[in-house]
């Protein structure tokens, strides 16, 4: 009730102006300094406070996206979170090139879609790793083949499986799933043009090459999680157990990683002409005798001691010992 004036003010005020020691006009110009504008047509749906607490969750995304991607492109990547905003969809769109990459990602449990929009320079780069390639980007961009389409396709639907770490303090139960792919903005309509979007921006680099990653979250697939999306109720129920579930998974990802194991039955020394000159039927005399144990190699540590066989008409061995690191 600060504001309120008493009734021997309001004389004072009055009088004031009547003697002209207060000029009405410059009261109105006061007055109209504390009035702010509002823009019906980009209402003030994401408060600062809502677009920190997004930044939060992508910064734990992005370092989910740097340990997972190496795993398929053989290649150190990393990921940062570059800003937050929000802005109507329209204005979104309008700024997308063709072609781009759009992967339309139902949202569930809650409303309506997201979307994960990834530049064209790091697709090609991911398919030209895939494939087998260094990583290098087209210098000019162009369509995606059929082919190149169901590569990108299988790494945005790695970038959507790893949603649901970072959002579980939020919405404990999130599935997202990948709908589809798009390449062409105008076929990615997820939304009304002028409905409010926040947008996280991540910059992704692989190997040398760099481009940007958007992930479009509507206020409409938010609004009934808004409540949650402020720092303090963030941080209330983050889990003292966060860094043993990211060791889980961690150990969980090795297990998942393939690796070479090579079974020696011995070797021998020959000479160059000898090797030259071998023909079917050659017999090539070894170190090792028949019943005994060979060894076997984990990349290049030798692991086991084993015994050679065969099951269901395929060459096989039996490990007989393990050998210790401390061995």
């Amino acid at each position: 009730m600060g504001d309120v004036l008493s009734q021997a003010e309001i004389d004072n005020l009055l009088q004031a102006i009547s003697s002209g020691e207060i000029d009405a006009d410059d009261i109105k110009e006061d007055a109209g300094k504390n009035v702010k504008e509002y823009d019906f047509k980009r209402p003030a749906k994401f408060s600062k406070e809502h677009l920190r607490t997004l930044e939060i969750i992508f910064e734990h995304y992005g370092r989910l996206l740097s340990t997972n991607y190496p795993v398929y492109l053989r290649k150190n990547v990393q990921v940062s979170v570059v800003n937050s905003e929000a802005l109507t969809f329209s204005e979104f769109t309008n700024s997308l090139s063709n072609p781009v990459i759009l992967g339309v990602v139902n949202f569930l449990p809650l409303n309506g879609n997201i979307m994960i929009e990834l530049s064209a320079t790091l697709g090609f780069a991911m398919i030209d790793r895939l494939l087998g390639g260094q990583g290098d980007p087209l210098e000019k961009n162009r369509e995606f083949s059929e082919i190149e389409l169901s590569l990108v396709e299988k790494m945005v639907a790695v970038s959507v499986s790893l949603l649901r770490e970072p959002w579980k303090n939020v919405v404990e139960d999130l599935n997202p799933v990948l709908e589809r792919v798009e390449t062409n903005p105008q076929f990615a309509q997820i939304i009304a043009p002028t409905e409010m979007i926040a947008i996280v921006t991540l910059n992704i680099k692989i190997g040398e090459v760099e481009g940007l990653m958007n992930v479009c979250l509507p206020y409409f697939t938010l609004e009934s999680i808004m409540d949650k999306l402020n720092t303090k109720f963030w941080f209330s129920t983050m889990q003292d157990n966060s860094d043993e579930s990211y060791m889980e998974h961690m150990e969980d990802l090795i297990k998942h990683v393939q690796i070479p194991i090579m079974a020696v039955l011995g070797e021998s020394s020959i000479t160059v002409t000898d090797f030259v000159n071998l023909q079917v039927g050659d017999i090539i005399r070894l170190d090792s005798r028949v019943a005994q144990d060979m060894d076997i190699y984990v990349g290049n540590i030798k692991k086991f001691k084993a015994l050679p066989g065969s099951t269901k008409e395929q060459y096989a061995v039996r490990v007989t010992e393990v050998i210790r690191e401390e061995e």
